[in-house]
């Protein structure tokens, strides 16, 4: 598997505190990578590192399978919109673009206008930047990163404080750019639940660490549906499944146990713990939320 973009031992130290503490990231060529923590977990400052606007105190980055001075050209290959977009306020949406056009050496015919078409601004035409809602911003913040048709896109937050269609719309260009441009993008945030509609594989962040990294798949299994059963004695509870052959089971507390094999036969599952002695107070068939998942994964940690 090929990887765009690898971490390894990655730090960034201010004085006694890591901002970035030890990061192993690792990015596959093509895919949305989420990358989620709370605010001032170390996201940001892990993505300027990425895209050579900060340098990291310790560690090493990896574009491509190259290392070193060879990486360094690569990251000329990303795309990146972090914090606010930088963006004159008193020029058009198309001004901004060439600008920034104009820098790169790009003078090709219609390629504002196909930048523009693309984010979903092709019809704001001369309205300066300073009239335009934060999600236009963003959008054309997006574009101005997308100049030079880079191989890897980073965007921190590009949702953040947006409206639910604003949101809508972010989506969109996200995965219109991965599936018709086969392009790398990582893309972070707060909220495990929104970057769960679009991305492929996660990455979880928490005071510096990167605590845990999986597919999409792999987190639909752990956010499956499970059956929560409380008793006054969830210990006797626990050697009544393992006797019936249960063992994808959580004992949460003294009280809550949950259970994720038998969900299409609760009814049998209660009546084997009754007949084995068990005084089942609750049997409820839950859904595992994302977001507390995340919650609980973070506290683990803590």
């Amino acid at each position: 598997m090929e990887y765009a973009i690898c971490t390894n031992q990655l730090c960034k130290q201010y004085g006694a505190n890591f901002a970035l503490d030890h990061v192993n990231l690792h990015i596959k060529k093509g895919e949305i990578y989420g990358f989620i923590g709370r605010n001032g977990a170390g996201k940001t400052t892990c993505m300027k590192i990425l895209c050579g606007l900060s340098a990291p105190t310790q560690g090493e980055i990896s574009m491509f399978g190259h290392t070193g001075e060879q990486a360094k050209i690569y990251m000329g290959r990303i795309g990146c919109l972090i914090e606010a977009p930088g963006l004159y306020p008193g020029m058009t949406a198309y001004e901004n673009l060439k600008c920034k056009c104009t820098f790169m050496g790009i003078y090709k015919q219609n390629y504002i206008e196909e930048l523009l078409e693309l984010v979903g601004l092709s019809d704001v035409g001369k309205k300066k930047v300073k009239n335009f809602s934060l999600g236009m911003k963003q959008r054309l913040g997006i574009a101005m990163a997308l100049v030079g048709e880079p191989d890897i896109l980073i965007l921190d937050e590009p949702t953040n404080g947006l409206d639910p269609q604003g949101i809508s719309k972010m989506r969109q260009i996200i995965l219109q750019l991965k599936n018709q441009k086969n392009m790398t993008i990582m893309i972070s945030s707060h909220i495990l639940e929104e970057v769960s509609k679009i991305a492929d594989r996660y990455g979880i962040v928490h005071q510096g660490k990167l605590i845990q990294e999986l597919s999409k798949e792999e987190l639909e299994e752990k956010c499956s549906d499970y059956i929560q059963i409380k008793t006054h004695d969830s210990g006797h509870v626990c050697v009544s499944l393992d006797k019936i052959g249960i063992t994808h089971y959580k004992a949460v507390d003294k009280r809550t146990i949950y259970v994720y094999e038998w969900l299409d036969q609760p009814a049998r599952l209660n009546r084997e713990l009754v007949m084995g002695g068990c005084l089942v107070e609750e049997f409820t068939i839950k859904t595992e939320e994302l977001e507390n998942y995340f919650l609980d994964l973070t506290k683990e940690e803590e």
